[in-house]
């Protein structure tokens, strides 16, 4: 994954699209922050890693548009709107409602979850095996009405 976004960001500079560019540096910033430990300790960072990144910088963008609408300032709300669709690129494609349920359903039948003290659990294995994939805010409400 970083390979294509090095990648992207040299097409980016020789078709002169600004808006691109200045977002897969901020992505390269971002991933290099977290291989030097800025804020926590070195690490090694794998797609995983990156796919936490992106998934943070989108939720990011997404508060400040909510910032900005307030404000009144549609001229940033674009702006990140368009980061948001560059960053969305390189995430994998989100589980619709359907699909949320049907994980959530057959996840529980497997570990033989019966009741809201198994929530952790089912969150937890939920995130392991679906992670990038699906929005877990919806994902712990399936999981809820089903556990009761």
């Amino acid at each position: 994954m970083r390979a294509r976004i090095n990648q992207d960001v040299k097409d980016a500079m020789k078709a002169g699209d600004r808006t691109r560019l200045t977002t897969l540096r901020l992505i390269t910033a971002a991933i290099k922050d977290r291989e030097l430990g800025i804020g926590s300790a070195p690490t090694e960072v794998g797609d995983a890693d990156v796919v936490a990144i992106l998934q943070k910088m989108v939720k990011q963008r997404r508060e400040s548009i909510a910032t900005y609408e307030k404000a009144g300032r549609n001229d940033l709300v674009d702006q990140e709107k368009a980061e948001i669709a560059i960053l969305e690129g390189y995430l994998p494609k989100q589980m619709g409602e359907a699909g949320v349920k049907a994980a959530v359903a057959a996840l529980i039948a497997e570990l033989g979850a019966a009741g809201p003290k198994d929530m952790g659990r089912v969150m937890g294995a939920l995130k392991e095996r679906y992670a990038g994939q699906m929005d877990f805010g919806k994902a712990s409400g399936a999981v809820k009405e089903i556990l009761g």
